[in-house]
């Protein structure tokens, strides 16, 4: 305790956060005492947010240990009001007539009463503050388990709570049970099951390194960068380097306490599927890191981050049967990839017939022949780009769908009929424009690279926005149902980065007519202006 303050740590430990909800919920968490905080007016320090697949924590710097005194002003009647009056106010506040001052405002001279109000203790505000946020907690998906109604994302063992060096009192209601606060954390499962105590803390820093000493790695950006930089050098050593991206580091590191590196080999006969079923297979599905040769080319190895100390028999067998998992993932991508290939991609169009475009808007292959004729339309505004090839490649754009590969791996959709039309015997131009025509999916997505690319993907996008408008499926509020906003600002990013001068009025009635309605919802070129002046 130092002028009125002390620090304050709050350590949940639960079963295994999932990754993807790991960063929000340590944001969450920091945000919501934050709130708190301010609404109790304690003045704080800095907050530090600790995330690892099963602890989720704050650190909090200097918080005030009491409440300041405040003020309260009540105004009464009217001084010249009737002593029956004055006398009711006085009992209801609990005064005398001595407590009153009088006071000139604007709409007369009232009687006022002013008294203080005694702060509280942060020690006798912390226990249900910490209850209330805690059950309201906003995660995208909770449960409840046992007999208990309390709700988290998965069941909840510890509420660790330390206030000024000592732990504080209190407990959580499961509903059906109480979870009593405590100052015991706990290490990694396997390789340090033993409590950790807390109470010896004095900093964030202690904090992580007492964790550390449990092998839990709490800081998620150092888990982040010690698996990056590993990779590295792993990488390095063979004269590779890596090629998953930060993000999916970053979701690696959301499943594993310790991260232990191991390099591991894809099978020949596996090299020679796609780089992006590759990509997929073992970067999306098995969440292992990707490399890449001196010449960009995808390599036959691979990292495992195992949650493991390193042993040298013991990662033998983590890495052997990682890649028995892996060589039934690819073999399975090897299976849909010589099946497929069996049938040119124009034949599974008539398959697009038997699902559902949404309601009003027909099938896929409703959609598909809308596409033929609005991306030859929109080609003829684009330097370059042949309006046979691009009505030819919009309607084939979306045959994959159907195809063994995408039911197995949806996220190469798209990419996978690129593949297709070549092998099929589709021009190049052809190719890939299918393979591009769902970009850009984000602000972190590269455009179309060819002439016919963008015209396909134009159409993809205004054949959506004209349909769902026409039907009556417009964004309201902060909904935004399928991803109407992302094409619009799509439209707008190929139309300016590419500097294409595209007729839009009049092609979003071509679209609106395609669909059958007599012109495009008035209300969507409003919508698309308004994205490009946000």
């Amino acid at each position: 305790m130092n002028n009125g303050s002390a620090d304050l740590l709050i350590e949940l430990v639960q079963e295994e956060i999932p990754a993807r909800m790991q960063s929000r919920a340590a944001d969450d968490l920091a945000r919501l005492f934050a709130e708190a905080f301010a609404a109790a007016d304690l003045p704080h320090g800095a907050i530090h947010k600790f995330v690892a697949p099963r602890h989720l924590a704050i650190y909090v710097e200097g918080l005030a240990t009491q409440q300041p005194d405040k003020q309260v002003e009540k105004r009464g009647p009217r001084v010249d009001a009737p002593e029956a009056a004055i006398n009711g106010f006085l009992k209801s506040a609990g005064l005398t007539r001595d407590d009153l001052i009088a006071e000139d405002t604007p709409k007369g001279s009232f009687l006022f009463a002013r008294s203080t109000v005694k702060g509280q203790p942060t020690k006798s505000l912390l226990a249900d503050m910490i209850a209330g946020i805690l059950s309201d907690f906003p995660w995208p998906k909770s449960q409840r388990w046992g007999a208990t109604r309390f709700r988290w994302v998965r069941p909840l063992h510890r509420v660790n709570v330390l206030f000024d060096g000592e732990g504080l009192a209190g407990s959580i209601d499961l509903g059906g049970a109480e979870l009593a606060f405590t100052t015991a954390s706990a290490g990694h499962y396997f390789e340090a099951p033993d409590d950790l105590d807390l109470t010896h803390i004095k900093s964030a820093s202690d904090y992580a390194q007492l964790l550390a000493g449990g092998h839990v790695m709490v800081d998620a950006a150092a888990r982040s960068s010690a698996i990056r930089d590993g990779a590295n050098e792993l990488a390095a050593a063979h004269g590779e380097s890596i090629r998953t991206d930060d993000a999916k580091i970053a979701e690696i590191a959301g499943l594993v306490d310790t991260p232990n590196l191991l390099l591991g080999t894809i099978e020949d006969r596996f090299m020679q599927l796609p780089g992006e079923v590759l990509q997929s297979s073992i970067e999306t599905h098995q969440k292992y890191i990707t490399l890449q040769d001196a010449a960009g080319a995808f390599s036959s190895h691979f990292i495992l981050v195992s949650n493991r100390l390193a042993d040298k028999a013991r990662d033998a067998v983590i890495l052997a049967g990682n890649q028995r998992v892996l060589r039934a993932r690819l073999a399975d991508a090897e299976f849909f990839w010589l099946e497929d290939g069996k049938t040119p991609l124009a034949d599974f169009l008539p398959q697009l017939n038997d699902i559902a475009f949404y309601e009003g808007l027909g099938t896929v292959h409703d959609k598909a022949m809308r596409l033929e004729k609005l991306a030859a339309e929109i080609a003829a505004s684009i330097d370059g780009a042949d309006p046979q090839e691009a009505a030819r490649a919009a309607k084939l754009a979306k045959a994959d769908l159907v195809t063994g590969m995408v039911g197995e791996f949806p996220e190469l959709q798209g990419i996978i009929g690129g593949y297709y039309a070549a092998s099929s015997g589709e021009s190049k131009a052809v190719a890939d424009a299918i393979s591009t025509h769902y970009r850009p999916q984000g602000p972190d997505d590269g455009l179309p690279q060819t002439p016919v690319g963008l015209a396909v993907a134009l159409a993809d996008k205004i054949d959506s926005l004209v349909g769902f408008f026409g039907v009556g499926a417009r964004p309201t509020g902060s909904q935004a149902p399928f991803a109407l906003r992302r094409a619009a600002l799509g439209v707008i990013w190929m139309v300016c980065e590419a500097r294409i001068r595209l007729p839009l009025s009049a092609t979003l009635d071509i679209a609106a007519q395609l669909h059958g309605f007599d012109q495009a919802d008035g209300e969507l070129l409003p919508f698309i202006r308004e994205r490009l002046r946000v």
